[in-house]
């Protein structure tokens, strides 16, 4: 295993260390993570892509504490996951991670802005007015924060949950294919945002997607196949993004 230097390991948002994860048991069990190791470093956007089956969404659960690992490490900052309770990894996901989900989540019966704030909420804090005030012109919500999710848009249900994520200001972001549900137009909008609030907010993303034009927004992105990281491309071009996806889904062929 890697030792890492304390320097290091305070740059890192998030890492997985030799992690495995398998589904099922016997002839019927699927390695969905094998012996994979990667860093999320802090104030990037990294991306993570894959053919289907590739471990990328286990990947991202695995790191966001929303699902365990068989072996091997996963760290939140200095925070070792394993260390870490049902009460502590709960705390863990409400306090030092937001999630931006596919199918937006948002509570029908309560408006935009008591789902934006919805998380603070439960953890019994208050909202800073100055950052709501910002994240909600960053993402052109005023006009909509009375609104219920029903009198949204799909993109502006989506940016209502990227504010919920981002208010917080969590360690780490964890997006999964948040522009799966929206059309070219809205998923534009919330992958500028996403940049924005990387480069203006020094927030840190990963976003899992399928979308090469969606990967291009990130500083990085890191390709699996059979549950190993097999490439990686740095401040990448959709072009390059396509080309290193068609070697892949080649060699899986």
């Amino acid at each position: 295993m890697t030792i890492l230097s304390n320097e290091t390991i305070t740059g890192l948002a998030a890492r997985a260390v030799g992690v495995t994860k398998a589904y099922g048991t016997g002839v019927a069990s699927v390695v969905a993570l094998d012996d994979i190791s990667v860093d999320v470093r802090r104030g990037q956007f990294t991306a993570i892509m894959g053919p289907s089956g590739s471990g990328k969404s286990t990947l991202m659960h695995c790191l966001a504490g929303l699902d365990t690992v068989d072996s091997g490490e996963v760290w939140i900052g200095e925070t070792l996951l394993a260390d870490l309770g049902d009460r502590g990894l709960a705390d863990l996901r409400r306090n030092r991670i937001g999630f931006i989900f596919q199918q937006f989540n948002l509570l029908p019966t309560l408006t935009a802005e008591e789902n934006i704030t919805l998380p603070l909420a439960i953890a019994k804090r208050k909202p800073n007015a100055e950052w709501f005030d910002k994240v909600v012109e960053a993402l052109g919500l005023a006009d909509r924060l009375t609104h219920r999710p029903s009198e949204l848009s799909g993109g502006q249900q989506q940016r209502v949950a990227s504010a919920r994520a981002l208010l917080p200001k969590p360690d780490v972001i964890f997006a999964d294919e948040p522009t799966g549900n929206l059309d070219s137009r809205s998923s534009t909008e919330i992958l500028r945002f996403l940049r924005r609030s990387v480069d203006e907010f020094g927030q840190t993303i990963v976003m899992v997607t399928h979308d090469p034009n969606a990967a291009a927004y990130a500083d990085r992105v890191v390709f699996l196949l059979d549950g190993r990281l097999v490439d990686e491309l740095t401040d990448p071009t959709a072009d390059e993004v396509l080309d290193t996806m068609k070697a892949l889904d080649s060699v899986g062929a």
